[in-house]
């Protein structure tokens, strides 16, 4: 499965870094919403602290 961004949302996502938006690709998430990026940047930021 390839990772999705809603049309809504890729003005949004294409503001982030490309290491960012790189992370988030390799994960095969489907971004549908604000809250669908908000959610994967979370689990990303806790794993940077752990």
């Amino acid at each position: 499965m390839a990772s999705y961004v809603s049309p809504e949302l890729r003005e949004k996502f294409e503001t982030l870094s490309i290491d960012l938006k790189n992370n988030i690709l390799k994960r095969n998430v489907s971004l549908n919403s604000v809250y669908d990026l908000i959610n994967i940047l979370e689990v990303i930021s806790k794993e940077k602290e752990e």
